[in-house]
């Protein structure tokens, strides 16, 4: 895909920041779609259908967490990947992001050229979705990476980003123990910085949306994924 091609939703409510972000991405050759809250955000998302949307938290007539949740739970939006750009680093913020279906968490302030070579970073998953195989049977759950869901007993499941690929790393090996720096690499990259949380929240949302009895915790080294007696 070319640069051209790719729509980047920024979304803001301090005018500096839309002018000064929006400037880099379209030197870098990026389609740029600004708004100023999160209900213009929805309201664009819905319009543009962008690849990448970057969102603050703190704006008026909803916050950007409330504006994370709606949109993922539009259909026609759920493969979009979700940033927050914002200068709230708290531990706990970054948990009601990814909680929020967030795929990243990126802190203000931040260099421009720091900023560009984050996105190329979060980019490149789109590379990375037509590059691997298409769908894994496990069981009686089929993983369909080109959709980005999981169906189970032929129950559909649509999982935010990052639920997704931590569910097909662990099931990428059944039984196998993924070591936590090993998760927090592979799914998050080492350039990102998350708070210790961020694994479990993820876990416990998959928990909740596929079964509990399919993630076994190793206290003190990490998680892996099994099968139950009857999908063996």
């Amino acid at each position: 895909m070319n640069k051209g091609d790719i729509k980047i939703l920024l979304v803001d409510d301090e005018p500096d920041i839309l002018e000064i972000v929006g400037y880099n991405l379209k030197n870098e050759g990026y389609q740029v779609i600004t708004a100023e809250n999160g209900q213009e955000a929805i309201k664009f998302a819905k319009k543009h259908n962008p690849h990448l949307i970057l969102l603050d938290i703190m704006m008026p007539e909803m916050d950007g967490i409330e504006a994370c949740e709606k949109i993922r739970k539009i259909n026609s939006l759920e493969n979009v990947i979700i940033a927050f750009l914002t200068a709230r680093g708290e531990d706990y913020s970054q948990v009601a992001g990814f909680e929020a279906g967030a795929d990243d968490y990126i802190t203000k302030p931040i260099k421009p050229k720091v900023l560009v070579s984050k996105i190329k970073s979060l980019l490149r998953r789109l590379k990375t979705e037509k590059n691997s195989e298409d769908s894994l049977k496990i069981g009686d759950i089929v993983i369909d990476r080109e959709e980005y869901v999981v169906y189970k007993s032929g129950e559909k499941i649509s999982l935010p980003r990052k639920e997704f690929e931590l569910f097909s790393l662990l099931t990428s090996k059944p039984n196998k123990v993924f070591k936590r720096e090993v998760i927090l690499d592979t799914v998050w990259g080492n350039e990102v910085v998350v708070g210790g949380r961020t694994i479990d929240v993820h876990i416990r949302k998959l928990r909740e949306k596929i079964g509990d009895n399919h993630f076994k915790t190793v206290k003190g080294v990490g998680y892996k994924f099994v099968l139950t007696n009857t999908e063996k």
